[in-house]
């Protein structure tokens, strides 16, 4: 295992609203290692996309880091918590060393300025370019490695101009601009249709090895993360359940959760008439069960499970779970 670029530490959000407070996550502890591809999985709502943007302080009111670490480890070798930093020292790391691909293109993109203007001053207020002069012909540059025909012209383009799979190049376009070190890539496929979501995800994949970035991935698709992942951390109500390499997670799944999620995935080869799904339905987080949050839908829960809180228990050589049956 290569050394950690990123490591979480006890890292807490609550959302403080009119209904009461919203505990998006809870003490989530993690290692991404450097220049590989981690994904952070879970059914929406578990607190993925919360969880990575914390990483650079992206929490907006009512939201607040409540406690927690996130050591960053740089270049020349030094550390850094990027929560202690100021609002003007995380700038200068988010966007440049720490990248963002949000999962609406349509969001994302600003529809008063075109897509080269946009790509450009990615570098432009990050100094990786002399002028915005060169921020346009790097522009183009780079919608030329997305893949994206025509870039000369594709450059000058508004973002109502573009199809939703070439918005998603545009976006990712954006993030690698830099040359990040860290790519986090929040459901970079969601609003996509099949074969533009492969197309995306080779390009990622290319892009990460090309660059030698360390690539975030959050998503619920457990196809995608088969596909892409050398690691996996499930969330489940804001906290970790399992966290192992992508062959732990698929062929030996120890969390309840990660199981019924598995099982939930749909066999092309298997004559099933039903598929499994996982009863119950996913717990209100202002006021979250006692205990193992996934208790109340778990078919192997015991009395300590609706009490305690189960610690994450390394199982077998980095392979993590937090279950009172271990």
């Amino acid at each position: 295992m290569s050394e950690p670029i990123l490591e979480v530490r006890d890292l807490t959000v609550h959302f403080y609203t009119y209904a009461g407070i919203v505990k998006a996550i809870e003490d989530v502890s993690f290692d991404v290692y450097k220049g590989e591809t981690f994904a952070l999985v879970g059914e929406t709502g578990c607190g993925k996309s919360v969880t990575s943007r914390a990483f650079t302080q992206l929490i907006e009111s009512p939201g607040r880091i409540v406690k927690g670490k996130v050591i960053y480890h740089k270049e020349d070798g030094s550390t850094i918590d990027l929560l202690k930093l100021d609002e003007e020292e995380v700038r200068k790391i988010r966007g440049k060393e720490v990248a963002y691909i949000f999962q609406d293109p349509h969001a994302s993109l600003d529809p008063l300025y075109t897509v080269g203007h946009q790509i450009a001053e990615a570098m432009v207020v990050h100094n990786t370019v002399k002028d915005w002069k060169e921020g346009f012909r790097k522009a183009v540059d780079i919608l030329r490695r997305v893949l994206i025909p025509d870039p000369e012209n594709r450059v000058k383009n508004y973002p109502h101009e573009l199809s939703g799979g070439m918005k998603q190049r545009v976006v990712i376009g954006t993030g690698i601009s830099n040359n990040p070190r860290i790519l986090i890539a929040d459901e970079p496929t969601t609003a996509l249709d099949v074969t533009v979501q492969a197309q995306i995800l080779e390009l990622m994949n290319k892009l990460k090895r090309e660059y030698n970035t360390t690539l975030i991935l959050i998503t619920h698709n457990m196809g995608v993360v088969a596909e892409m992942a050398d690691r996996v951390a499930v969330m489940y109500a804001g906290k970790i359940a399992e966290i192992g390499s992508v062959d732990q997670i698929f062929k030996n799944p120890l969390h309840p959760y990660t199981q019924g999620l598995l099982r939930a995935v749909p066999n092309p080869l298997a004559k099933i008439e039903r598929l499994d799904a996982i009863p119950g339905t996913v717990p209100n987080l202002i006021k979250p069960p006692k205990g193992c949050r996934f208790h109340p839908r778990c078919p192997h829960a015991t009395e300590a499970c609706r009490k305690e809180v189960p610690k994450l228990k390394e199982i077998e050589p980095g392979h993590f779970v937090a279950c009172h049956l271990y």
